[in-house]
């Protein structure tokens, strides 16, 4: 089937949606929704989020080096999007959105109760990139519900949460799985 060329632009979706929490006292924390998100390091866990400087987090993340991304879920989609557009310069989103501020381990910034998965992050480096930076973070900790621990193997299910994902200026629900990596290469058993 032939393709039409675009031109440049953001197109590899979909993308998690993602609750940042940052500050380092109540007056001053802050969510801000982002998709410019991802893992960028296995060892040491290291990942990154791309904010552009007129956000109201950007300040507060550049000055206190660190943040914590909640991953969201389809339960709390109205919060994930008034969290994103909606300023902490008008706002206090915690209170707004009826949200909890739960105190992270390694960390100033907040962790938000609600969601099913908090990763502590602080900042390495700071790339600017154009319209955003990027602030590159080293792992923390990971804390995750109780519920989403597989008793058996210890594994964390992540479906279980009903992840938020964004494409392309919309919010969906992931489909069925289809395979697990390495289905297509793996050997049959012979009985």
């Amino acid at each position: 089937m032939p393709k039409v060329t675009w031109k440049p632009g953001t197109m590899i979706y979909p993308i998690p949606a993602v609750m940042v929490s940052c500050g380092d006292n109540e007056k001053n924390y802050n969510i801000i929704t982002i998709s410019w998100t991802g893992t960028i390091n296995t060892d040491p866990a290291m990942c990154y989020v791309s904010i552009r400087p007129s956000r109201h987090s950007y300040n507060i993340i550049k000055e206190t080096k660190e943040f914590v991304i909640n991953l969201t879920t389809k339960d709390l989609a109205k919060e994930t999007d008034w969290c994103g557009v909606k300023s902490g310069r008008d706002f206090n989103k915690f209170k707004s959105m009826k949200l909890t501020p739960e105190k992270a381990e390694f960390i100033k910034a907040p962790m938000i109760s609600e969601c099913p998965i908090s990763i502590e992050c602080k900042v390495t480096d700071i790339i600017p990139l154009g319209s955003h930076d990027m602030f590159i973070a080293k792992v923390l900790a990971v804390h995750a519900e109780e519920r989403l621990i597989d008793k058996k193997t210890g594994a964390l299910d992540l479906r279980q949460t009903n992840p938020l994902t964004y494409i392309h200026g919309a919010y969906y629900e992931p489909g069925q799985k289809i395979g697990k990596f390495g289905f297509s290469v793996k050997k049959k058993n012979k009985k």
